[in-house]
């Protein structure tokens, strides 16, 4: 671990700590832990910002990914690029959004992207929720199974009966899902 090394400005921590829902030490220990997986790529110094993004593959392998049938759309979801590679900004993000300090809402609108809007129109159309089942029950559902939960989301679900989901009506679906709080995040 190399806090007494890392360089940031006192500038820089105010932005980080401002920007996620961590302390001083909390950045500095993420930013040993992005700098882990390539201390050949991430210098310790970053006062002029250097323009290092990891790739998805290293950011995939972490402990706290690595198992969830969702990696990589968390890891696409966080990152700039789309695709999962990942600068010191995205990192902080993903872990600022996914940790116990973060706000209801904040973890559902995250959650709402990740988990179901596969297709990035801001709705959950049934062919959403047929990738998020089948992701969850590891493709161990046969495509009835899968059709009749789907359906059952959407009759449950769908507030405005529009034959989707949109933000709203997911936000209104978590709040009756009282582990959500607990389940949506990543121990730092």
């Amino acid at each position: 671990m190399g806090n007494k090394q890392t360089v940031f400005t006192p500038e820089q921590l105010d932005a980080y700590q401002d920007a996620t829902f961590f302390t001083r030490k909390e950045i500095l220990r993420l930013f040993d832990r992005y700098r882990d997986l390539a201390p050949q790529l991430v210098p310790l110094d970053y006062t002029n910002k250097p323009e290092v993004k990891l790739p998805y593959e290293l950011i995939g392998s972490m402990p706290e990914l690595k198992d969830n049938p969702f990696r990589q759309r968390i890891a696409e979801v966080f990152s700039e690029d789309g695709e999962g590679n990942m600068t010191l900004d995205d990192f902080l993000d993903m872990f600022s959004v996914m940790s116990e300090m973060a706000p209801r809402d904040l973890k559902a609108y995250y959650a709402f992207k990740i988990y179901a809007d596969f297709n990035n129109d801001d709705y959950i159309c049934k062919s959403d929720l047929e990738k998020t089942v089948n992701k969850l029950t590891r493709k161990e559902l046969t495509p009835e199974e899968v059709c009749l939960v789907c359906n059952k989301v959407i009759d449950e679900a769908d507030l405005d009966n529009d034959g989707k989901l949109s933000l709203e009506d997911f936000q209104h679906m978590i709040v009756r899902a009282p582990d959500f709080l607990s389940t949506f995040h990543i121990r730092i």
